[in-house]
C-alpha cells in the first residue's frame, strides 16, 4: 500500500510541475478565468450608471427649451448625439440601433400659454421597436425629471405616496450571483479541458502506452491527476476570490473552509468527466467534438453566465440535474448566503451520485493508447 501511495505522490508531483512549467496551461487554468472575471465583473458590479444614447430635436425658441437642451447635454444619464439635426437622420440611426431614442421638443414647448404664469409643454420621445425597452425606460426617467420641475411651478399635494424601507438582511447582488457562475466556468476549464487536451497528446507521444507496461494501475493514475487538479484548481479559485474581493467588493458570507471542501468535491466530480472523455478519445479530433457536446449545455444551462431563474420552469427543472448545476448552486449558497455543508445536502447528494456514475464510466472507457 505504501508503494502504491508513493507512486501516486510521485505522479502528483510530476503533473503539478508540468502544469506550472507550461505557460499555456497557466493561462487557461488561471489567466483565462480571470479575464472572464473582469469582463462579467464589470458588467454585473453595478458601479456603472445607466445611460441612453439619444438625439434632441428642438423646434422651440423659448428660453425654457434652450435651458432644457443645455441641461440635457450636461446630463450623465443622457448621451446626446449632437450630429443629428433632423428627425430623418435620427430615424436612420435608430433603425441601426445607433440611438436608443429621440427627444422632440415641439414649437410651443416651454412657452407661457394664455392664462398661465409658468411655462408648459409636452416633449415627445420617439423610438423604434428594436429599442422599445430603452424608449420606455427613458420615458420614465424624463417623467420623473418633469415631475420635479412641475413641483417648482405648481403646488400639488399628493394624497398617496410611497415609503421605501431597507431591510438589514443581506441579499445577493448581481455580481455575487455572477461570481458563483464564473467559479463554475473555472472548474469546467480545469476539470474537463485539462484532461481532454493532455490525454490525446500523451497518447500521440506514446507516453501512456509506455506507462501501461509498468505496474501502474489506472486508479493510481487517476488519483494523482485528481490531486494535481484539486491543487491547481484551489489556487486558481483562491486568486479569483482575492481579485473579486479587492476589485469588485465581493461579500463572502460563508465559511472559507467549508467553501474550499465543497469546491474540491465539485472539482473532483467534474474532473471525472474530463477523465472519461480524454481517456476514451484516441486523438484531438475525437476529443474536441465530445467536449463541446458535454460542456456547452452545462455552461449555458447551469447558471454559469446568467441565472437559472430566468429560464422557463420546465428548463429549470431539467437543468437542475446537470452535473455543474449543484456545484454552482452550492458555491453560491455557501459564499453569499452563509449556508453550511449540512444545509446543502441535496447539492452534495446530487454531486455524489454523479461522481459514482461518472467515475464508473471513466474507468470502463479509459484507454492507454
Amino acid at each position: 500500500m505504501k508503494k502504491s501511495l508513493y507512486t501516486v505522490l510521485t505522479l502528483y508531483k510530476i503533473n503539478t510541475r508540468r502544469f506550472f512549467r507550461d505557460k499555456l496551461s497557466i493561462f487557461f487554468g488561471i489567466g483565462f478565468p480571470l479575464i472572464f472575471l473582469f469582463v462579467f465583473g464589470g458588467l454585473n458590479s453595478g458601479d456603472s450608471d445607466v445611460s441612453f444614447n439619444v438625439a434632441v430635436i428642438n423646434h422651440s425658441d423659448s428660453s425654457f427649451s434652450q435651458t432644457f437642451v443645455k441641461n440635457t447635454d450636461d446630463s450623465k444619464v443622457l448621451k446626446v448625439n449632437k450630429e443629428v439635426k433632423t428627425l430623418n437622420d435620427a430615424e436612420n440611426k435608430m433603425s441601426r440601433s445607433e440611438l436608443d431614442a429621440t427627444i422632440v421638443l415641439p414649437e410651443d414647448f416651454g412657452a407661457v400659454q394664455p392664462g398661465q404664469t409658468y411655462p408648459s409643454g409636452q416633449a415627445e420621445i420617439i423610438y423604434t421597436q428594436n429599442n422599445a425597452s430603452s424608449g420606455q425606460a427613458l420615458s420614465s426617467v424624463l417623467q420623473a425629471q418633469f415631475k420635479a420641475i412641475n413641483a417648482k411651478f405648481v403646488d400639488n399635494k399628493e394624497p398617496f405616496s410611497v415609503k421605501a424601507t431597507q431591510l438589514n438582511e443581506k441579499s445577493l447582488s448581481a455580481f455575487d450571483y455572477a461570481f458563483s457562475g464564473l467559479l463554475g466556468f473555472a472548474i469546467i476549464g480545469m476539470g474537463i479541458f485539462g484532461p481532454i487536451n493532455v490525454f490525446p497528446e500523451l497518447k500521440k507521444m506514446g507516453i501512456l502506452r509506455r506507462l501501461s507496461t509498468t505496474p501502474l494501475r489506472v486508479w493510481q493514475y487517476f488519483l494523482s491527476i485528481m490531486m494535481g487538479q484539486a491543487t491547481t484548481g484551489l489556487l486558481s479559485i483562491a486568486i479569483m476570490f482575492v481579485v473579486a474581493i479587492l476589485v469588485f467588493h465581493l461579500n463572502v458570507v460563508g465559511n472559507y473552509l467549508e467553501l474550499g471542501l465543497f469546491t474540491i468535491f465539485g472539482i473532483v466530480m467534474i474532473l471525472g468527466i474530463g477523465l472519461a472523455l480524454g481517456g476514451w478519445a484516441k486523438n484531438e479530433r475525437q476529443a474536441a467534438p465530445l467536449s463541446n457536446i458535454v460542456v456547452f449545455p452545462m455552461m449555458f444551462l447551469s447558471g454559469t453566465f446568467f441565472p437559472r431563474y430566468l429560464m422557463p420552469e420546465w428548463l429549470q427543472n431539467v437543468s437542475g440535474f446537470l452535473p455543474l448545476t449543484p456545484v454552482i448552486d452550492g458555491i453560491r449558497m455557501i459564499a453569499t448566503e452563509g449556508k453550511h455543508l449540512w444545509e446543502i445536502a441535496p447539492q452534495l447528494g446530487l454531486i455524489g451520485v454523479w461522481m459514482v456514475v461518472i467515475y464508473i464510466i471513466a474507468f470502463k472507457v479509459f484507454r492507454w493508447e
